[in-house]
């Protein structure tokens, strides 16, 4: 059987979290009631004029910044002409030959293997208003809402370098991250502010140059452009095993059947008709001012992970879970700010914290344990006033409360007990109910001083300080006898 690769590129559209568009005053709010976040600009009015916003120029700067592009310093706009109900002025405003953003990269890794997925260009333009369709057969209408017309948007064109969906997916969460680092996009799926477009081809491995590629607009999941991508190979594999060709065409993904579906032959660069926009000026930048936007650039995903390892000596796998949002970053660096622990602050934010987190699929932003209550709640154990068995007693009631760990320890009696006449009954009472163990410890045993310990900590609830229960127990005890052989 024919042996192909996977030829993948893909556009991605992010909406920058401007107050206002990116060529009219009218907000950007999402949810408001339709066609209220609109100005003359956006109903395309005779005699309205764009004006460029400046926040999201240096937004989309600071994107390719980020991503490593070289920055256009003579850059302008141009028109897109195209018809449709969303788009009042029957062209959008976006750029043609003189993209803000050329070139950069975006790093993945894949089953162990690093890769870098390259750019082509990021360039910044203005988003369409949306559809709504009626349901209702007996009203067949679509509605326009333009309250998302103008909304800035900056495209992010890959290179044709991801060769399988598990890299197109990698690309994406990587791409994300970045942009969310960089406060430029909420990029969040559900409101539409992340979206992308995957053009597919295959050819026989071993082959140069490309074969003819279908688009897939508008997906608005991850997992949708994972299964789109799947699908779309299978089904170019099966034309091409029936000797069948087809054309470069446009396809949408249906969910629901689990389908790409033909939704027009695909547009040439030629066909939308650009010329520049008559009504913006072109824009003289100067390196000056890239630099200083530069300079204001956060630390990065990959600055971050490195950062994390080297100064705090996490493991690899900790800061690559700890950096892989933003919020979790903020959240574990504020615990640490505190209670100067990174090994523990990691253990409790990537394991118990991230376990409800993604268990209830929630943000850690949302998450009802601030970092300072949990910053103290690791100083406790550290000082030995409680132990790890309490803690996690306390944890579960910090979920539902918005007391202080020291609040909850002292309300529920959850102190370390260190009665050392009182440790010493219970060792007795240890040593009489486990004759086993000692008879164990005498033949040279010494994992079942565990046993006992556990014994113990049984009796009190957890709450014996262990370092003490050692010091008796071994006291009472004697020497370890030799193992026999």
């Amino acid at each position: 059987m024919q042996d192909y690769e996977i030829i993948i590129g893909l556009e991605v559209h992010a909406q920058l979290n401007t107050q206002s568009k990116v060529f009219a005053v009218s907000p950007t709010q999402f949810g408001a009631s339709p066609n209220t976040q609109v100005s003359t600009v956006c109903y395309a009015l005779p005699g309205a004029l764009p004006v460029l916003n400046k926040k999201a120029l240096e937004k989309a700067i600071l994107a390719g910044l980020a991503l490593g592009s070289s920055i256009t310093l003579f850059t302008k706009f141009d028109r897109k002409n195209y018809f449709y109900p969303d788009l009042p002025k029957g062209y959008q405003i976006s750029q043609f030959d003189k993209p803000i953003c050329v070139g950069g990269q975006v790093e993945i890794s894949v089953n162990g293997e690093e890769k870098a997925i390259r750019l082509t260009r990021i360039h910044l333009e203005e988003d369409a208003g949306k559809l709504i369709h009626s349901l209702d057969p007996n009203i067949p209408f679509s509605y326009v809402d333009l309250n998302r017309a103008g909304t800035p948007l900056i495209e992010i064109v890959s290179e044709p370098d991801i060769r399988s969906s598990e890299e197109a997916y990698q690309y994406l969460v990587n791409l994300k991250n970045i942009l969310r680092y960089i406060n430029v996009s909420d990029c969040n799926m559900e409101e539409g502010s992340l979206r992308c477009d995957a053009n597919v081809s295959i050819r026989p491995r071993g082959e140069k140059g490309f074969r003819t590629r279908v688009e897939i607009k508008n997906l608005n999941s991850f997992k949708a452009v994972k299964s789109a991508i799947d699908y779309e190979v299978e089904w170019q594999k099966e034309q091409y095993s029936r000797g069948l060709t087809f054309s470069q065409m446009t396809k949408l993904w249906d969910a629901n059947s689990q389908k790409t579906i033909p939704m027009r032959t695909k547009e040439m660069a030629h066909d939308y008709r650009y010329f520049p926009d008559p009504e913006l000026p072109p824009i003289s930048l100067t390196q000056e001012f890239i630099d200083t936007l530069k300079s204001n650039l956060p630390e990065l995903p990959k600055q971050k992970k490195l950062r994390y390892v080297t100064e705090f000596a996490l493991p690899e796998y900790d800061a690559e879970v700890l950096t892989s949002e933003k919020e979790i970053a903020d959240y574990y660096e504020q615990v640490v700010a505190i209670c100067k622990d990174p090994k523990k602050a990691s253990n409790w934010v990537k394991d118990e914290i991230l376990g409800i987190v993604n268990k209830e699929n929630i943000s850690i932003s949302n998450f009802s344990i601030e970092p300072k209550r949990i910053a103290e709640l690791i100083q406790m154990l550290n000082s030995d006033s409680i132990t790890g068995k309490i803690a996690k007693i306390i944890f579960e009631t910090m979920l539902t409360s918005k007391e202080s760990p020291s609040q909850i320890a002292q309300k529920q009696g959850l102190v370390v007990m260190r009665d050392t006449q009182q440790i010493e009954e219970l060792a007795n009472k240890a040593i009489a109910s486990n004759p086993d163990a000692v008879e164990g410890w005498k033949k040279g045993r010494d994992k079942v001083l565990a046993a006992l310990v556990g014994f113990i900590m049984k009796e009190t609830k957890g709450k014996a300080d262990p370092k003490l229960v050692n010091e008796i127990l071994l006291s009472k005890l004697g020497p370890l006898g030799e193992k026999q052989k």
